[in-house]
């Protein structure tokens, strides 16, 4: 199925049949004259709703046929089939038949299990504001009926059901979190991509039958606020048009004034043009950067879908976790945090004890993270000490992940007022004493607490008023 014009045509210098297939279906709401061009000049230009800098958490969720094997990564197939890597070869010979094909792995992805509402209550409780689910990664295959993937989607395949809108339904009934989606460009073995390809891209078969059509389909159909592409597949911005597509979605698709969009939209694109940057995966700069960016990053510090053949050593602990998130918003950056959910639709509980306890210290530090803005110095002389603040509230706020044995926590960077500044312990709520230090610094006296009493366990964030 083409998708059909809206009622005015942007002169882009493509030829007429090949416009009309790249370019939307009308919207439902009014037409608007647009408001950005499809340049990257304009694109670039449009400001990134407020929102998504305010939120600073989101949970990432790989799950496709990828988590029937969950062995060694996600990319499962392309290292079995065309890197032809031995463990992967090997795993395959030990554990099916020899004529098993990768296609056999989606009727046993199942998600018999799957309980969106249970997922839902998981991500409210991690205290994350925005989730992204993968909708269809390299493999091509669609978690929800996607017209343009003819039996080899949820709901002709494997589950029988549309997953997308069933995680998209209890998100927006249940929790407070915005609704994202992940969509992978290319696929690794479609072939009409392979065939683009071997014309370097001088054709569009794949972006105009397969890829534009169902990204129109996705954010008519689910709306989500967070539209995150990947997979460029070596191929440029123009031979996937993005720039046309982008433009469409910023001014007359359903969530043309809350969308966000990241950086992944061409080869040479990353960490150039787009809503945020991400510039590569668990990429984490450790200072600020002048344009919103992002940290996507894996729990399992070696693959994003879920893996059978994962150690306990391999999962982050909570306390490093804590010191990512940290770091990441101090730079003014925000962490998306990954997931890998099993093929029947269950969230290991591991990955959920992460989520929980990520949530119970944000219930007690939060403060010091939403709606915050980087300070003046990301971080102090002291290590682990980073800082985030709140101008208007005249805030600073110094988060700290090692408690001193000697109770005393000295902060090089704040300038203190006597009787002005005043210093509390968040989730201890009592005035704590100082003293200033010349020429600037203070030293904070923590209060005597004994573990049970401490307001969490694995970092802790002190609230400066009026200190420069």
């Amino acid at each position: 199925m083409r998708p059909s014009a809206p009622p005015a045509l942007p002169a882009l210098g493509l030829a007429l049949p090949l416009l009309l297939l790249l370019l939307p279906p009308a919207p439902r709401a009014a037409y608007r004259a647009p408001r950005f061009d499809p340049t990257w000049k304009s694109l670039d230009a449009r400001p990134l709703p407020a929102w998504f800098d305010q939120a600073k958490f989101g949970i990432f969720v790989h799950w496709g046929v990828f988590s029937v094997p969950s062995f060694g990564s996600e990319w499962f197939w392309w290292y079995w089939q065309e890197k032809k890597i031995p463990m992967y070869v090997k795993f395959m010979e030990d554990n099916y038949r020899p004529d098993f094909k990768y296609e056999d792995f989606g009727p046993l992805f199942t998600a018999r299990f799957f309980n969106a509402s249970y997922w839902a209550d998981v991500f409210q409780a991690s205290g994350a504001k925005y989730t992204v689910l993968t909708s269809k990664h390299h493999e091509g295959f669609t978690l929800w009926g996607s017209k343009h993937s003819w039996n080899w989607n949820a709901v002709d395949v494997g589950p029988k059901r549309d997953l997308v809108k069933e995680l998209e339904a209890a998100i927006r009934n249940r929790t407070d979190l915005r609704f994202g989606l992940y969509y992978s460009l290319f696929e690794w073995f479609h072939p009409l991509f392979l065939e683009d390809k071997s014309r370097s891209f001088h054709q569009q078969q794949f972006p105009v039958s397969k890829t534009l059509p169902e990204l129109y389909e996705l954010v008519n159909k689910y709306q989500p606020e967070v539209l995150w592409s990947d997979g460029d597949g070596d191929a440029p911005d123009d031979y996937w048009n993005s720039t046309v597509f982008l433009a469409w979605l910023y001014n007359q698709s359903p969530v043309r004034d809350t969308v966000v969009t990241n950086d992944r939209w061409g080869l040479g694109t990353i960490c150039k043009h787009g809503g945020y940057y991400t510039c590569s995966d668990r990429y984490h700069p450790g200072h600020l950067l002048p344009h919103k960016w992002e940290n996507c990053m894996t729990i399992d510090k070696f693959s994003w879908g879920y893996r059978r053949d994962a150690r306990l050593s391999d999962y982050l602990t909570i306390e490093e976790l804590v010191k990512e998130l940290v770091e990441t918003v101090s730079c003014g950056g925000n962490l998306l945090m990954n997931i890998g959910p099993t093929y029947d639709g269950t969230i290991p509980v591991i990955f959920e004890e992460r989520l929980r306890q990520m949530g119970t210290w944000l219930k007690v530090n939060g403060e010091a993270i939403y709606e915050t803005y980087p300070w003046r110095s990301q971080s102090d002389v002291t290590p682990d000490v980073w800082y985030t603040s709140k101008p208007k509230q005249k805030l600073v706020y110094a988060i700290y992940l090692k408690w001193p044995t000697s109770r005393h926590l000295f902060l090089g960077q704040p300038i203190a007022t006597p009787g002005a500044t005043e210093i509390k312990l968040l989730g201890h709520g009592q005035p704590l004493n100082w003293t200033s230090l010349k020429p600037n610094g203070i030293l904070v006296e923590l209060p005597r607490l004994t573990f049970d009493q401490m307001p969490c366990k694995w970092g802790w964030a002190l609230a400066l008023t009026n200190v420069i």
